[in-house]
């Protein structure tokens, strides 16, 4: 096989050595702009992980690579004049230039031709090859040539940073915050050498300009980073390298072959420096490339299986490194907010992809400090003593909002099982509710609750507009209260225009085939094409509609509830008002978010004043509609700060659900960012949903600060017991209902 690399960095000339040491019969040339030794940036970071990846694709270059690596397993964190340590991380540190250095050698061992200072502008340089490799980087020239195939997307983040070096050799992966004059700067530093050290220094582009960094050359730049850090650097210089200051890409392609051509590396794809090496991504591609090579010698077989393999392992570590780098791009939003050691644990679990469970084993000390921090002040809060040695872990710790104290932080999320009576809940909601509340969860919400017949989203849909309704749902609240220690709370809402629809498993919002009932949202719009109209609400019917919410929120008191939670979110009625996309009113009610907000405030208010004081209130609201010209995270932002301001305790922050079209960023804890934000930035109490599945998940969600509670629903129709076993798991012992005493003490086997 003939096989053109354009490009010399680690994918293309990795991928070369695999091919030659598999077949030495491959003809295979590399073609490099640069020469040998130039280069860009000063090291490369690689996992424990990634050098075992490396051993077994081939023990030649492995061996040279960890010769000339600096290996450490620490992680030091400098904020706020304290320095805390984490340790078992398992990471080495290499100069790039001597990872080149160590391929190129290997490569012409093997007898690849390598081509330097070699420019590639035209396709007779790759003419009569059987594979062409596009290795030549983030401003890939292939790529851009054969854009309409490709179809790449580039990301441009709003931070800004400049990657340096020094000879302090930093003892410990090392994470830099420290104010300056213009704001809070960050530095990303390791060792790659027994000599020098990576510095990279990052800030927001506000703050670099106000700095008047936007102008600065590279010797200004290294006398800002030298005169700032002065002490940390302990009188080593920082070294220049270039040192431009730039935009992180994150580049993205919708295919990743075309004929015979591939993208590898950071033509296909990068991830932030935040979170591990593009080297290490351009490696790892280049070992199942080439694996997928030899299994199948049909070239365009082969390229189309190793795009399906590698893209969902690349695209969900795209996921965690978007997490990663938006965490420093809003650094900012935890000063003055989180103590030292919650700082250290949310830096370390940031991408979401490292979790308290996995942090205890690498570094049990570690989280033995936050979970006894997480503990303390949980006790502050809740005012309810919590045991200090050893405390618990994070999940099991209480939390109040006004009069009502939760036992943990565990909630069952509201799920509409569609199996009520014209409203009214019946034996299969008692023992849906109340098997998850023995189970152990610390609050049991209901299902979405309609606060009018007209407003159910199916005839299956659970309501509070009737007197029997009071009494059926009675009997769910008082078995809770009785047998358990959970509390339960009620979520209100009004269907909207996504009313009048057929039940889940019929087909789900999809209209009614007959027997519809009349719809009403902020404006006449059908939520698909082929859905009942509603009609645009009048001032009468939003006097209706806050009027029914009044009386259900009464019934509710009345039925023993110890939480009302008002729907917000998912398109339904309140929602309708909220989102751009959905409100195209004209009046007072439309237009700007207050305005837009106006009426769901209006019901808001009139039910905070009917609840009793002492009982807290929610409202779950979409964070963002993940759609182009609906509502935003930062509107999001405002709408909780407005909440806050008329009386709410928490919100329920999920996503989504208020057009059809909409384009969800799918994934592990994919809402809990979302959550953070508001937590932050708006400065309430939180209940993160959303593809939360494990305890470790909770732990690290409540250690961090990203959410007070956390919401499970799938989780919990999978294992009503769920919070239980996660107790068992950890260690922690809950009460059991008399009458499962003989349970204590059994032990299951498999």
């Amino acid at each position: 096989m003939k096989i053109v690399s354009i490009g010399g960095g680690p994918a293309g000339l990795y991928f070369a050595i695999l091919m030659k040491k598999a077949d030495p019969r491959h003809d295979i040339t590399v073609l490099e702009r640069n020469r040998p030794d130039d280069t860009f940036g000063f090291g490369v970071v690689f996992s424990d992980a990634t050098l075992e990846n490396f051993q077994e694709a081939d023990p030649e270059t492995y061996a040279a690579i960890t010769r000339a690596f600096a290996h450490w397993d620490d992680i030091e964190i400098h904020y706020q004049d304290q320095v805390l340590t984490s340790t078992g991380h398992g990471f080495a540190g290499l100069a790039r230039q001597r990872l080149l250095d160590i391929l190129q050698a290997r490569a012409a061992e093997l007898g690849v031709g390598l081509k330097f200072s070699t420019e590639v502008d035209d396709p007779s340089a790759w003419a009569g090859a059987d594979l062409v490799l596009a290795a030549d980087g983030v401003n890939s020239f292939l790529r851009a040539r054969y854009a309409e195939h490709f179809q790449p997307q580039i990301d441009w983040r709003p931070n800004r940073f400049v990657w340096l070096g020094t000879t302090f050799p930093f003892r410990a992966f090392t994470f830099l915050f420290k104010e300056g004059e213009h704001g809070l700067w960050r530095v990303h530093a390791y060792r790659y050498d027994e000599r020098f050290s990576t510095f990279i220094l990052e800030g927001t582009e506000a703050m670099w300009r106000l700095a008047r960094l936007d102008g600065a050359d590279e010797d200004e730049t290294v006398a800002f980073a030298e005169k700032l850090f002065a002490r940390e650097l302990d009188g080593h210089p920082v070294l220049k390298n270039r040192s431009l200051w730039r935009s992180f890409p994150t580049v993205k392609n919708g295919r990743w072959h075309h004929d015979n051509i591939v993208l590898i590396g950071d033509a296909a794809h990068t991830a932030h420096f935040s979170i591990g090496s593009g080297t290490k991504l351009a490696m790892e591609d280049a070992i199942v490339l080439s694996r997928t090579l030899r299994e199948d010698h049909d070239v365009g077989r082969a390229l189309a299986t190793y795009e399906a393999e590698r893209r969902p392992q690349v695209e969900a570590l795209q996921r965690a490194a978007l997490t990663s780098l938006e965490w420093f791009e809003q650094t900012e939003r935890y000063q003055g907010r989180l103590e030292p050691v919650q700082f250290a644990f949310s830096l370390l679990t940031r991408s979401l992809r490292v979790t308290h469970e996995s942090l205890k084993t690498r570094d049990p000390k570690l989280v033995a400090t936050v979970d006894a921090w997480v503990a303390d002040k949980a006790a502050q809060q809740s005012r309810v003593a919590v045991p200090a040695a050893p405390p618990p872990p994070p999940m099991f710790t209480p939390f109040r909002l006004r009069e009502l104290v939760l036992a943990n932080r565990v909630v069952v999320s509201p799920m509409c099982q569609y199996s009520a009576a014209d409203g009214t809940p019946g034996d299969w909601h008692l023992v849906h509710l109340g098997s998850r509340a023995v189970g152990g969860a610390g609050l049991v919400m209901t299902e979405m609750t309609d606060v009018s017949r007209e407003g159910r989203i199916s005839p299956g849909c659970t309501g509070m507009y009737k007197a029997e309704h009071v009494t059926a749902w009675k009997r769910i609240v008082d078995f809770v209260h009785a047998h358990s220690g959970a509390r339960i709370g009620i979520q209100l809402a009004h269907a909207g225009r996504k009313g009048s629809t057929r039940r889940l498993w019929e087909g789900i919002d999809e209209p009614l085939p007959d027997g519809n009932w009349p719809l009403i949202s902020a404006s006449p719009l059908p939520y698909f094409p082929h859905s009942q109209t509603p009609r645009e609400m009048t001032r009468p019917d939003m006097d209706e509609v806050c009027e029914q919410f009044v009386r259900a929120a009464r019934m509710a008191d009345d039925a023993g509830f110890d939480l009302l939670e008002l729907h917000f979110a998912h398109g339904y009625l309140l929602a309708s008002f909220i989102s751009p996309l959905t409100n195209r009113r004209q009046d007072a009610y439309g237009g700007s978010l207050a305005g837009r907000l106006r009426f769901p405030l209006e019901v808001f208010d009139a039910v905070r004043a009917a609840w009793p004081a002492g009982k807290p209130m929610s409202v779950r609201l979409s964070a963002t509609d993940w759609r182009e010209g609906g509502l935003e995270p930062e509107d999001a932002v405002e709408v909780a700060r407005a909440l806050k301001a008329y009386g709410c305790d928490i919100i329920d922050v999920s996503a989504g659900n208020t057009v059809p079209d909409q384009l969800p960023v799918y994934g592990r804890l994919f809402q809990t960012p979302f959550s953070d934000r508001i937590r932050h930035e708006a400065d309430i109490a939180t209940m993160t949903v959303g593809a939360v599945v494990s305890y470790a998940d909770v732990n690290s969600i409540v250690a961090a600060g990203r959410a007070d509670l956390c919401v499970l629903a799938r989780a919990h129709l999978w294992d009503p017991y769920w919070t239980r076993h996660a107790a068992s798991e950890q260690g922690v012992t809950l009460p059991w209902p008399d009458q499962y005493v003989p349970v204590t003490g059994f032990t299951p086997r498999a």
